[in-house]
C-alpha cells in the first residue's frame, strides 16, 4: 500500500465502520475521518434531518458533493453506507485509496438496525432492511478491492485481519471519474 494513501472502508449500516475506522486509523498511525459526521458539520443538521425533510435524492447528492470534497492523505475514511451509489464519490476515494468492504450477514444486520429510524440510513419509502442489503451488496462487491467478512469476529480481530491483507498489497493505482 502506498504510504501516503487512505485506506476507505464502505459496508452496510451498522456494520462497523466507523469504530473499526478508529482503531484502524490507530493501528496505522493514520488520522479518521467519518463523512457522515462531515456531511452533518457542512450541513449544520442531522442525516435523518436532510433525508426527512429534501429526500432521499438531495442526500445522495449532498453525499456525493462532501465525498468528492475530501482531500486527504494517510487517513482511514469510514463512509456512509450509502456512498456506493455514487460512481463519481467511489472514483475520487479509490484515486488516493484501498477501498475495504465491511461484509455482514442479513439476519445479524437486521439485529443491529432495531433503530433504523434515526440512524440516518438512506432508504426509500417501504423499503425494508432485506430490501437495502440485497441492493447495495452488489455494490460494495463491486468497488471492495479487499474484502473482510466480520461475522463473529471482535472489532480487534477485524482490524488485524484489514492489516494483514494491507501489507501483502503493492501500490495500487486507479484511474476513473474525476470529482
Amino acid at each position: 500500500m502506498d504510504s501516503k494513501g487512505n485506506v476507505v472502508l464502505i459496508g452496510m449500516p451498522a456494520v462497523g465502520k466507523s469504530t473499526i475506522g478508529v482503531l484502524l486509523a490507530k493501528a496505522l498511525g493514520f488520522l479518521f475521518v467519518d463523512t457522515d459526521l462531515i456531511i452533518q458539520a457542512g450541513e449544520g443538521v442531522s442525516l435523518q434531518e436532510i433525508i426527512n425533510t429534501r429526500g432521499v435524492a438531495f442526500f445522495r447528492v449532498v453525499e456525493e458533493r462532501h465525498i468528492c470534497g475530501l482531500d486527504c492523505q494517510r487517513h482511514v475514511i469510514a463512509t456512509g453506507g450509502s456512498a456506493v451509489y455514487s460512481a463519481r464519490a467511489m472514483a475520487h476515494l479509490s484515486k488516493n485509496g484501498v477501498i475495504v468492504h465491511l461484509d455482514i450477514d442479513l439476519q445479524s444486520l437486521e439485529q443491529r438496525l432495531e433503530d433504523i429510524g434515526n440512524r440516518g440510513v438512506v432508504m426509500a419509502p417501504g423499503q425494508t432492511i432485506e430490501d437495502l442489503y440485497n441492493n447495495r451488496r452488489p455494490l460494495y462487491l463491486k468497488y471492495g478491492q479487499m474484502g473482510v467478512d466480520c461475522q463473529g469476529l471482535t472489532p480487534d480481530q477485524i482490524v488485524g485481519r484489514i492489516m494483514k491483507a494491507l501489507r501483502s498489497l503493492r501500490p495500487i493505482s486507479n484511474p476513473g471519474v474525476e470529482c
